[in-house]
């Protein structure tokens, strides 16, 4: 089938693009290139430079009449929110809408929706959490993915338009870099293996930082794969189900590096977290499992471990010194 991916890119919409191509799909890329890369590009792909929230986008599905549309497109960042909500809702929400109506006028059959469970269900009432807790987000970012689930319930109410939604938890895995499409593990490796200090960030009652769900790109990929052609109009969360603090994830990273960095240090400063920020968020992964028939393969470590590689790989092809790609 012909498949449009927004985002396509980026870290995580470039992964499930090259499995796409993989499985014989036939794949569109739109991107913006803001956080995405070339580099990234599947060849076998069509790629068309450009903004989710431009009118060309219309133009662009009159042409590819796309059956499904994947929306890996969006402003990803919970602190860009806070500090900007109108651009946050520009892009995430009206970009979206921009999308929805270039589908409905091409009769798309079905739109595949990233929206985040590590932020649309704030603190939560549950651990792990649910899809069926009551979402409190906290952040214009978790706000403005929560209204796009509620269009594509619109949409699928009046016009027939068929989704899934995948709520995502915090996603680590090759392509992810410290800037743009940022998080946590790719900002520890990049400073570990620069040999620079490393931030915490924490509340005052607990000094090990944040608890998150982590879970390998690898494993949400294959969630994007299923999703072609289960789950109709439901929404899954994608994550492990495990908690672990941030000070935690430090330690794994560490560990990981100083196999190749042997007389690398150990320093991690500590900070107060950053408004909009949640100190707890870990998915339940029940209905994915039944509804996708769908569950993680790959462990935090285990990940950990295949991603240092990539970077091995990213900082000897930039020329790097002092980093051994054992």
């Amino acid at each position: 089938m012909k498949i449009l991916v927004t985002g396509g890119a980026g870290f995580i919409g470039s992964n499930v693009v090259d499995a796409y191509v993989a499985a014989g799909h036939e794949v569109i890329v739109v991107d913006n290139l803001s956080s995405g890369k070339l580099s990234n590009i599947n060849p076998k792909t069509r790629f068309y430079l450009l903004d989710i929230r431009s009118n060309e986008l219309k133009k662009v599905f009159e042409f590819e009449k796309p059956d499904i549309v994947n929306y890996h497109a969006a402003q990803i960042s919970v602190t860009a929110s806070v500090k900007d909500p109108l651009f946050d809702a520009d892009v995430n929400i009206k970009g979206f809408l921009n999308l929805l109506e270039s589908a409905r006028l091409n009769k798309t059959k079905k739109l595949i929706l990233i929206s985040s469970g590590g932020a649309i269900y704030g603190e939560a009432e549950e651990y792990p959490t649910t899809e069926a807790c009551r979402p409190k987000p906290l952040s214009p970012y978790a706000i403005s993915k929560l209204v796009t689930e509620q269009y594509l319930s619109f949409y699928n109410h009046c016009y027939g338009l068929d989704y899934t939604v995948l709520r995502y938890s915090n996603v680590f895995g090759p392509r992810q870099i410290p800037n743009g499409e940022a998080g946590v593990v790719a900002i520890f490796m990049e400073r570990l293996l620069n040999n620079n200090p490393c931030t915490l960030y924490h509340f005052n009652d607990e000094t090990r930082g944040m608890v998150r769900d982590y879970c390998f790109v690898g494993d949400v990929v294959r969630a994007n794969l299923l999703a072609l052609d289960k789950g109709s109009m439901e929404a899954f969360n994608i994550g492990t189900g495990v908690e672990t603090f941030t000070e935690d994830l430090f330690a794994i990273v560490y560990e990981s590096a100083k196999k190749n960095m042997p007389g690398i240090s150990y320093a991690l400063e500590r900070k107060a977290a950053k408004m909009g920020e949640l100190k707890r968020s870990c998915l339940n992964i029940e209905k994915a499992k039944s509804g996708l028939g769908w569950q993680p393969q790959i462990c935090l470590s285990e990940g950990i471990e295949i991603t240092m590689k990539w970077w091995s790989s990213e900082m000897n092809r930039l020329g790097i010194k002092g980093y051994d790609a054992a």
